[in-house]
């Protein structure tokens, strides 16, 4: 699956600041009308994976959420949800490369975090609709697999580099290059 980064996701807010913005977190089912940006997080991830390469990369977690009564008919306009990025901004500066994701939970759907899978307009609503995110095993990304393999051998870890013994090497010695010879 191909993430959105948060310039590209915050573009598609700037390009629509007068539109009402709503969170499909499941087909069908909507994030109440009443619901709150509470907070933005920037978070730098540093992981080894089970291969033992090093990976870095950075999200920007924005986290919603639905107060226990019903605050409003209409989700909040997309200026609105700018101006809180605005605030956010002036005190955290967030990398526009960064893989954007939404947190979301309420006492139907167990809080996690997704991604912003597809954008779309309909009518004056912007809609942004949200797509699990998956634990994946960056070892199968490269090539390679997960697990053990048939005779038990770890097929993550790292590749021990074969250890070559050089046995019965002869030398002429009337070999036009010699070392120390100045031929080479």
């Amino acid at each position: 699956m191909e993430t959105l980064t948060w310039g590209n996701f915050k573009a598609r807010l700037e390009a629509n600041p007068e539109l009402h913005l709503q969170f499909q977190y499941e087909e069908g089912k909507l994030a109440d009308t009443s619901f709150h940006i509470t907070e933005i997080k920037l978070a730098p991830i540093t992981s080894v994976d089970c291969g033992g390469v090093m990976n870095k990369w950075t999200e920007v977690i924005v986290q919603l959420w639905e107060p226990g009564e019903k605050q409003a008919e209409r989700s909040m306009k997309v200026n609105k949800a700018l101006s809180i990025i605005a605030v956010v901004e002036q005190m955290l500066p967030l990398d526009g490369d960064a893989i954007v994701k939404i947190e979301f939970g309420n006492s139907q759907f167990d809080t996690r975090q997704m991604f912003p899978a597809d954008i779309t307009v309909a009518g004056d609503t912007l809609t942004v609709n949200l797509t699990p995110d998956f634990v994946q095993c960056k070892a199968q990304t490269r090539g390679g697999s997960c697990g053990t393999n048939d005779k038990g051998e770890e097929c993550c870890a790292p590749v021990e580099k074969p250890t070559i013994k050089l046995v019965n090497l002869v030398t002429q010695t009337d070999a036009c290059c010699t070392p120390g010879g100045g031929c080479c």
